[in-house]
């Protein structure tokens, strides 16, 4: 594996752990495919760091079982500031 993508495989590992952040705002920050995100963290990390791969793992799960209150909320918040005529 080249160094500069084990380099950014631990670089979106950190932010997602420090950040809570879902694979999406990853991607959009670091300037790649949600899929790049997926594969650096389910894919490279493992084998590259073990214990941030775990740490990764539970933070995702976490955003993976609050998505529907997200979704719920964005629904909301554009209902409430769009003008209904």
């Amino acid at each position: 594996m080249k160094d500069y993508i084990e380099e950014r495989a631990l670089e979106i590992a950190k932010y997602i752990i420090n950040e809570k952040a879902t694979v999406r705002q990853t991607a959009n920050i670091f300037g790649v495919s949600k899929s790049t995100v997926h594969k650096d963290v389910t894919e490279r990390l493992p084998k590259i760091n073990p214990l941030m791969a775990g740490k990764v793992k539970s933070v995702l799960d976490m955003n993976k079982a609050e998505r529907h209150i997200r979704g719920g909320k964005a629904t909301k918040l554009k209902y409430k500031t769009t003008t209904h005529k």
